[in-house]
């Protein structure tokens, strides 16, 4: 039986958990067997860099966690080595940055995540790892503006080409007398 010393212990990791779930944007169940100490410190600091907290805790309490914010659903993939990626701020970085990882080693497998408040599947967690990044969509969207003002512009110059230069104002006005 444990000591109330270790009790305590694991109802502070359960209640640390809980508060940076609830505050997360996301988060990203992973199966982390199989991977390298090399390729895990390359994983850890990719992550690091992107603002994302990954960190192994024991799986039933993370259930634990799981269960008090509502993610009840997560607790049928924590079983195994399971490790736990989560991001105040950015959603799709735990999800990018460990499918990378998961396509490059057979045994790092992803599991399940959430995303503001809902839980996600594998498969929907491998979506939201490929929606583009921030710069590259306001790029896209500011190319789609610029698209049909460009061609409007190119229009009038085809207009003003084929009628010649466009006469100055006082000689295309009719003199009145």
């Amino acid at each position: 039986m444990p000591s109330a010393k270790v009790l305590e212990s694991k109802k502070q990791i359960v209640a640390e958990l809980t508060e940076k779930l609830q505050n997360a944007a996301s988060g990203v169940i992973v199966n982390y067997s199989g991977i390298t100490v090399e390729n895990d410190t390359k994983l850890r600091a990719d992550l690091r860099k992107a603002g994302v907290e990954y960190a192994v805790i024991k799986n039933t309490m993370t259930k634990r966690a799981c269960e008090n914010v509502g993610y009840g659903e997560l607790a049928n993939v924590l079983e195994g080595m399971t490790a736990i990626a989560i991001s105040k701020d950015d959603a799709v970085a735990p999800a990018k940055i460990l499918k990378e990882y998961a396509d490059k080693i057979d045994s790092f497998e992803l599991k399940a995540g959430f995303v503001e408040g809902k839980v996600l599947d594998k498969d929907g967690i491998i979506e939201l790892a490929n929606i583009p990044s921030k710069e590259i969509l306001v790029g896209k969207l500011l190319g789609s503006i610029q698209s049909p003002l460009y061609g409007l512009a190119y229009a009038l110059q085809a207009i003003i080409d084929k009628n010649g230069e466009a006469a100055p104002a006082e000689e295309a006005a009719p003199a009145e007398a």
